[in-house]
């Protein structure tokens, strides 16, 4: 059903309308819709046609129905319909004050005619409500059973609890507002509506102001409204309620304004400063404190300036960055250990990491002897004379030799040949232990690359240690990269205890020197004769017990890749750095002669 002065369409009619199921008006209008069953027989189905404009019925025009029909008696349908009628009325008024009966009962006598009547029913050109009868409820009082065509009906909406009569809608009249003195402020609800956002301000800005000027605008007569400002009914109490409340919002919006302002410029500032402003950095060349920094292989200079930094040398990497990028030696920087100065300028910290001066390391050179070594570890770490020897001597099985190491009873230093050439830190305060651990670890990463033990047998050595062993003579008698290779073939001859040239011996100089602890070149032969120490390779076939320094990598290199020429002898001809070699024995007296000449002997 639809709401009164609307066509028809599918929005029901509220159960709670007075007029809701009232078959028309003063129950004078014609019952239209769907007929009624005849002589209380089951009704027949009519066939479904087409649906007529409801001003075709103001025109006389009827819908026509099956001819199978036209033999009834129409006065006798007429009787029907009007005792059917009055049952209708009746009903009509019971469905009035019981909407779910009038459903039930649509449901249960005739559901296509409850279906056809719904989409039918609505307000015709007429002006008549469709209905549907309905059979009365005895149990109802209102639903009393029809009477005669005729008879009067009683009135049922003279009673206290009926509605009024129905009225058309043309005779509706609004309900009057309610009187001033009957509304109960406190009972007052707020709308149901919502006035949107097109109808007003927010009530954070618009709220209270608008509120005040509706109280002064008020009536005296209606004071009660005035007071709900305030708990206790004080209209100047919550008036002054409402403007506090306007006052922290404002005050709110003011703060979080200024705030970002703030928040802005605070960041700005800082963007500004970082991105163009010079980083922060201390003055001078520092105090008078000092502090060891250990700069690490292949260290930038992003890396060193976090050292500094957190060792207190310097305020901010990105000053020492400045300061390393700007001096076009910064780049020849070594790793290694430096004594510096505590809250130094970036651009002294810079130059005194360039100062061998400052320079807290150990250098071990290529070939250089451990006793030696030894002696330097001791001045760097501020160490009395002989220490770190004595260290060595104590400590070595603890500081990572590989397990091919001192294999042999009469080496003299086990740590021979495992200093491996390099700049290593070595700044006072530290250990002498950690210095030698780091330099024999080195070593034992370099001979790892090298797979020594196949090495070894390639050459027909014994181990490992005689492939250092061999590179340590290599190193101590060759003076160039190309000597080294010579070098290594006269050694691999010589060791040959078959050959006609030596029959075993090396017969080198620099194993006497080494058992010697001294780098003598002229060295008598009744001397040499009379010692008989294992190192001594005139008087010993074969390699001394282990290495007599520390070969670098130049001669390891070419230790593993000799030539193939025939030399068994060599002589430094100018005494100096000019090495000549021989493959016969007649070639190595002119050789001998040559270097005696050049010597003055």
């Amino acid at each position: 059903m639809t709401e009164y002065g609307r066509g028809p369409g599918s929005e029901p009619w509220h159960p709670e309308d007075p007029l809701y199921g009232d078959g028309g008006w003063e129950g004078q209008q014609a019952h239209v819709g769907h007929q009624p069953a005849y002589g209380g027989q089951q009704q027949h189905q009519y066939p479904q046609q087409p649906q007529q404009e409801y001003g075709d019925w103001g025109q006389g025009q009827a819908q026509q129905y099956d001819p199978q029909y036209q033999g009834y008696d129409p006065q006798q349908y007429v009787d029907q319909g009007q005792q059917q009628y009055v049952q209708q009325n009746h009903q009509n008024h019971q469905n009035q004050h019981d909407p779910q009966n009038l459903q039930n009962q649509q449901n249960v006598q005739n559901p296509q005619a409850y279906h056809e009547g719904y989409q039918e029913g609505g307000w015709d050109g007429a002006g008549t409500h469709a209905q549907v009868p309905y059979a009365a409820d005895p149990g109802d009082p209102y639903g009393q059973q029809a009477v005669a065509y005729g008879a009067e009906q009683p009135d049922f909406y003279g009673t206290p609890d009926a509605y009024p009569p129905p009225e058309p809608p043309a005779r509706r009249r609004t309900e009057p507002e309610p009187a001033a003195s009957d509304v109960d402020p406190e009972a007052e609800q707020k709308p149901d509506w919502d006035p949107g956002p097109d109808q007003g301000e927010h009530a954070f800005f618009a709220g209270d102001a608008a509120e005040d000027d509706a109280d002064d605008d008020e009536p005296e007569g209606r004071g009660n409204r005035r007071g709900r400002g305030g708990k206790g009914g004080n209209g100047s109490k919550g008036t002054k309620t409402k403007k506090s409340r306007n006052g922290v919002a404002c005050l709110v919006v003011v703060l979080v304004f200024v705030g970002g302002i703030g928040g802005v410029g605070y960041f700005g500032y800082h963007f500004y400063k970082n991105r163009y402003g010079s980083a922060p950095d201390y003055a001078g060349n520092g105090t008078s404190q000092s502090v060891n920094v250990e700069v690490p292989k292949g260290a930038g200079g992003a890396d060193i300036g976090r050292l500094l930094k957190d060792a207190g040398v310097v305020k901010s990497v990105d000053a020492f960055v400045s300061a390393f990028t700007s001096n076009p030696e910064g780049d020849s920087i070594q790793a290694g250990a430096y004594i510096l100065k505590k809250e130094m300028s970036a651009k002294s910290a810079v130059a005194m990491l360039l100062d061998p001066s400052s320079q807290a390391n150990v250098v071990v050179k290529p070939g250089q002897r451990n006793i030696e070594v030894y002696k330097v570890i001791d001045e760097k770490l501020a160490l009395s004379s002989g220490t770190t020897k004595k260290v060595a001597e104590k400590e070595y099985k603890t500081l990572g030799l590989p397990s091919w190491a001192n294999s042999n009873s009469d080496i003299k230093d086990p740590l021979e040949g495992f200093l491996f050439p390099g700049t290593y830190p070595a700044a006072k305060g530290m250990k002498p232990e950690a210095v030698l651990k780091a330099m024999v670890a080195h070593a034992d990463d370099v001979y790892k690359k090298y797979d020594l033990e196949a090495k070894a047998k390639a050459f027909k050595l014994d181990s490992p240690l005689q492939v250092i062993t061999v590179a340590s003579l290599v190193q101590a008698e060759g003076k160039t990269a190309d000597d080294y290779r010579k070098m290594a073939e006269v050694v691999y001859n010589r060791l040959d205890r078959a050959n006609p040239e030596t029959y075993g011996f090396l017969q080198f100089d620099s194993t006497f020197n080494y058992l010697k602890s001294e780098s003598k070149i002229h060295i008598s032969e009744s001397e040499i004769n009379r010692n008989k120490d294992p190192y001594n390779t005139y008087t010993n076939k074969g390699l001394p017990p282990g290495p007599i320094g520390n070969p670098g990598e130049v001669a390891m290199k070419a230790t593993l890749n000799p030539t193939d020429d025939g030399w068994y002898y060599f002589v430094a001809t100018d005494g100096v750095s000019k090495t000549e070699f021989a493959k016969t024995h007649v070639e190595f007296q002119k050789l001998k002669d040559k270097f005696n000449e050049s010597s003055g002997n």
